[in-house]
C-alpha cells in the first residue's frame, strides 16, 4: 500500500554519535510485542555492530492461513533493495571490462525512446526519463502474469519518455529491468545465475536468491495487508521486476551483504564511491540516510504487501535491516526505535488506545475535503461501521479512532482531527498540520 502524502525516508537527528555497547534487548522485545499484539507489524529485523549481529526479532506469521509463525530464517521478497544487488553486478562487470558506465542503451535496445542518449550510468541513477511501468493505471491487471523480455520491452517502449535524459532524476523500475536484461546479455546467463555466481555464492548467503512463486514449505513468507483483518496479497510474477525488485532474502543476509559492500569485498573502493555519489538525491543503487551530521547509505523496497529497508552507518560500523510481510504501522518509526536502541537513545513503546464511536457519530465526517495548502483532496466514507479515507489518486485506507473526532492511519503516520461543527478537518503528518474544508 502506498504511503499517504509521504514516502519512507529514514531521518535520524541525534545529538551524539556515541554508540552504546549495551543494547536494551528486553525493551526492544517489548516494543515488538506491542506491535504484534495489536496487529501492527509482521516481519523480521536484524541489527549488527562491527560485523556481528547483536539483535534479531521475528514476529507475526509467514503463513497466516496455516498459522505458521515467522522465524529468523523466514525469507521475504525485498523489492527494490534488489536494485543495490543489480548495481553491484554492473560494477563487477565494469571492473571485468565487460561493460562501461558510458555504454549506451542503443547498443542493446535502440527502439527505446532516446536510447542513443541514455547510458548505463543514467539507468543506474534514475536519470533516463524512461517511464516507470509500475505507475501505469493498468499495471495491477497484468502484474501476476509471466512476461517475456520482448513483452516487457514493448511495454517500456510504449511508455515513452517523461523527461529529457540527464535533465533530472525520477525513480523508474523500467531502468533496472533494462539493467537486468543488459546483464543477462553480457554474461549470456539468466539474472538468477549471475546473482548466485557473483554475490550469493562468494558471500555464502544461505537465504538469498532470485524469487519465484512463493513456496511456504521453503520458509518463504506470503504477504498481507490490513483492513480490519490481515488479508493475503496477490503475488507479482518475478519475471516482471527481475533485478529491479525480484530478490528474496532475510534481514541477517542483508546485513552480510551490506557489510561486504561497505568493506570492499564486492566492488573496488572507487566503484563503491561512485555508487555513493549523489545527484539530485540519487546514488547508483544507494540512497543516503541522514544521521545527525553524518550519513548512512542503503535502500528501501516494496512489492505487493512486502516492505524492506537496509542501511549501513560507517560511523560506528552499524548495520540494520528490516523485512516485512505485513505492515499496519509506519515502518519509519520501527527503524527509528531499533536504531535508537543501538545508540542508547530513548524510544517509546507505542500505546494503541482505541475509541468506540457511537452510532451515527461517523456520518457528519463523510464528504470530500479540499485544502489551500496542497492540491490533494481527501474523501471520507463509511462502510459497516468503519471510517475510510482516500487521497486523490491513492487507495482507500482505514481510519482508526483514538478519541472523539480523532482518527489515525499508523501505516503513514497520519492523524486526522475532524471539526464537524466547522465542516473541516486537520490532517497531521510528519510534523505538519494542514486544514481541509468540506466541499459543498
Amino acid at each position: 500500500m502506498n504511503k499517504i502524502l509521504s514516502t519512507l525516508f529514514l531521518a535520524l537527528f541525534f545529538s551524539s554519535l556515541c554508540f552504546s555497547q549495551e543494547l536494551d534487548k528486553a525493551k526492544l522485545d517489548r516494543y515488538f510485542e506491542a506491535l504484534e499484539s495489536n496487529d501492527k507489524f509482521m516481519g523480521s529485523v536484524a541489527l549488527a555492530r562491527d560485523g556481528k549481529i547483536i539483535y534479531t526479532k521475528s514476529i507475526g506469521y509467514r503463513d497466516l492461513e496455516n498459522q505458521i509463525k515467522a522465524d529468523v530464517n523466514t525469507k521475504y521478497r525485498i523489492g527494490s533493495i534488489s536494485k543495490t544487488f543489480s548495481t553491484v553486478l554492473v560494477f563487477k562487470a565494469i571492473e571485468a571490462n565487460l561493460l562501461s558506465l558510458k555504454t549506451p542503451l542503443s547498443q542493446y535496445y535502440p527502439r527505446i525512446e532516446n536510447a542513443e542518449k541514455i547510458t548505463l550510468e543514467l539507468l543506474l541513477s534514475h536519470r533516463t526519463g524512461i517511464h516507470n511501468f509500475t505507475n501505469d493505471a493498468d499495471y495491477l491487471t497484468w502484474n501476476q502474469d509471466a512476461k517475456t523480455e520482448a513483452e516487457m520491452l514493448e511495454i517500456i517502449k510504449n511508455g515513452g519518455s517523461d523527461f529529457p535524459p540527464d535533465s533530472k532524476a525520477e525513480y523508474s523500475n523500467s531502468n533496472f529491468l533494462l539493467v537486468s536484461y543488459i546483464l543477462e546479455k553480457t554474461y549470456q546467463k539468466s539474472y538468477g545465475e549471475i546473482l548466485n555466481e557473483h554475490i550469493i555464492a562468494p558471500l555464502q548467503l544461505q537465504h538469498t536468491y532470485l524469487g519465484g512463486a512463493i513456496k511456504a514449505e521453503q520458509n518463504e513468507a506470503y504477504s498481507y495487508s490490513f483492513a480490519g483483518d490481515w488479508e493475503k496479497e496477490s503475488e507479482t510474477d518475478i519475471s516482471i521486476p527481475l533485478g529491479a525488485g525480484g530478490i528474496v532474502s532475510t534481514p541477517s543476509d542483508l546485513l552480510l551483504f551490506s557489510e561486504a559492500l561497505f568493506k570492499g569485498q564486492l566492488v573496488s573502493r572507487g566503484s563503491f564511491e561512485q555508487m555513493k555519489t549523489l545527484r539530485d538525491n540519487y546514488g547508483m543503487g544507494l540512497f543516503q540516510f541522514p544521521f545527525n551530521n553524518n550519513f548512512g547509505y542503503g535502500h528501501t523496497g516494496g512489492i505487493d504487501g512486502f516492505s524492506s529497508i537496509f542501511s549501513y552507518f560507517e560511523e560506528g560500523d552499524l548495520a540494520y535491516a528490516l523485512c516485512s510481510n505485513g505492515n499496519n504501522y509506519n515502518a519509519n518509526e520501527i527503524s527509528i526505535a531499533v536504531l535508537s536502541a543501538a545508540l542508547n537513545q530513548p524510544f517509546a513503546i507505542p500505546s494503541f488506545t482505541s475509541y468506540q464511536a457511537e452510532e451515527g457519530e461517523l456520518e457528519p465526517y463523510v464528504g470530500v475535503y479540499a485544502s489551500q495548502q496542497m492540491p490533494l483532496k481527501i474523501t471520507i466514507t463509511t462502510k459497516d461501521g468503519s471510517l475510510f479515507g482516500q487521497a486523490t489518486g491513492q487507495p482507500a485506507f482505514t481510519l482508526e479512532a483514538t478519541a472523539k473526532d480523532v482518527y489515525k492511519f499508523d501505516l503513514a503516520g497520519l492523524v486526522i482531527e475532524f471539526k464537524p461543527n466547522n465542516n473541516s478537518l486537520i490532517l497531521k503528518q510528519g510534523g505538519g498540520e494542514f486544514l481541509f474544508k468540506k466541499e459543498e
